[in-house]
Parts: structure tokens; sequence; C-alpha cells
């Protein structure tokens, strides 16, 4: 079978990987994927995407960058993006990667007003999302970790929201019917949630926001966390996995 590729975008905080591990780890719990599916290739740091084709699927990381940056690397992502399109490889990007493929199909992301969102936060979907293949398996409101400064402003033509929350109003979008992406981090545990808080508190301080107050509402989310698996077995990506 051909592997599953995670298109590293960028790399968590060197204090957070050497306690916790990083996105592609991360990535493959949530997944249940084995080692020897998966293909990890960083962008960031300029390695090369294979075809579309010799891939059964990717997922697209997080990333301390700026999709607005117009990185190289990053529209040079943005095109392997529309390709895989093309050919309806099924994808998944999540946080930077899910504001890479809204902007690499004709979306507008820029910073979020009212300033970043950091912690665990409550997701409500919206009408028409019980009718998605993905979505119809999370309940009407749950549970995710998120931190991201900017977001998706401007959804692309022909795209569906299927989920918000009370700041952001494209937290979960689907594009067609193999490729979705969400702002929040399915991908991290209450732990790793915790660990950003604190990297960040002297940020959220400055900008009005109570740090305490978001560690305290730190908590497991079983929900935006199964969403990893349930695309993998969606897609048949799992198969051969213990």
């Amino acid at each position: 079978m051909k592997p599953v590729l995670i298109i590293r975008t960028g790399q968590a905080p060197e204090n957070i990987r050497a306690r916790h591990g990083d996105f592609p780890h991360w990535f493959r719990l949530g997944t249940q994927l084995m080692p020897h599916q998966l293909h990890v290739i960083d962008v960031a740091a300029g390695e090369a995407l294979p075809a579309p084709h010799d891939v059964s699927g990717a997922l697209i990381t997080g990333s301390a960058a700026m999709v607005t940056e117009r990185a190289p690397w990053s529209e040079r992502t943005a095109g392997w993006i529309r390709s895989a399109m093309d050919i309806d490889l099924p994808l998944l990007g999540v946080c930077y990667g899910h504001q890479l493929m809204a902007h690499a199909l004709g979306g507008r992301v820029d910073y979020l007003p009212g300033g970043r969102e950091i912690g665990t936060l409550p997701i409500e979907l919206l009408p028409g999302a019980e009718q998605d293949p993905l979505a119809a398996h999370l309940p009407a409101k749950f549970r995710a970790h998120t931190t991201h400064e900017q977001s998706v402003l401007d959804i692309p033509k022909d795209a569906q929201v299927l989920a918000r929350s009370a700041r952001d109003p494209h937290h979960l979008l689907r594009y067609g019917r193999n490729a979705i992406s969400v702002q929040f981090h399915p991908e991290f545990n209450a732990d790793v949630m915790r660990a950003y808080i604190r990297r960040k508190h002297h940020d959220m301080r400055r900008e009005g926001f109570d740090p305490h107050h978001a560690f305290q509402q730190v908590a497991a989310t079983p929900s935006a966390r199964r969403l990893l698996k349930m695309f993998a077995r969606h897609h048949g990506l799992n198969r051969g996995s213990r």
C-alpha cells in the first residue's frame, strides 16, 4: 500500500518536543497508523514532496510560521495541495495546514480579530454537518485544543463550514469529497496543551488574556482527538495497522 504522507510545516518548540515528542509522533498516535505506513516530509526544511499519486493520503501539520508570510516552501506546498485536489487525494490539514489548504484553494488567511485563541475551547457543529461523513460522528458540541493567531477569514468558493468556536467561525472546513481541515488541534493531548499555555503565558498576559484561567480549563478532548482516527479509517489509510 502507498504510504500516508505527513507534510511537516514546522515543529513544536524545543522544550515541548523534548518532553512530549513532535507533530509526526502525535499524528501517528491519533491516526493509529504504524511508523512503516508513514512518510514524513519536512517542507519547511526544503524537502521535496512526492507526487500526489505516489501516496494514499496526506496530513498537513501545524507550524509557528504564518501563511501570510508566503514563504517559498509554503507556496510550493500550496501548489502541491492543488495538484492533490485534482486527483481527489484524501487530505487533512491542521492549524497551519488548515490555513494553507484554504489559502491554496482560494480562501483568505490573516490574523484572527480580537487576538489569539489558545486553550481548550468549546466547538459547535453547524447545520449540515450531520450529513458529512466525518463530522456526523462528532457531538453537536465538543471541546478541542487550540493555539493560533491567524485563521481562515474567508473560505474558498464551494467549501463548506462544518464547525465554529465562539470567536472563529471557520474551525472545520470541507473542500471536497476527500479533503477537510481543522483549525483546532486533534493531535494534542491535555499535557501538550498545558505546555503551550505555559510557553505563551507572557504573550497572553500582554494581550489581556488570563493564562491561569486557560490552564485551569484544559481538559481531555476525546471527540476532537477521534477525528484523526476517523479520517484514517474512512479513507482506508490504516489497513494493516494493529
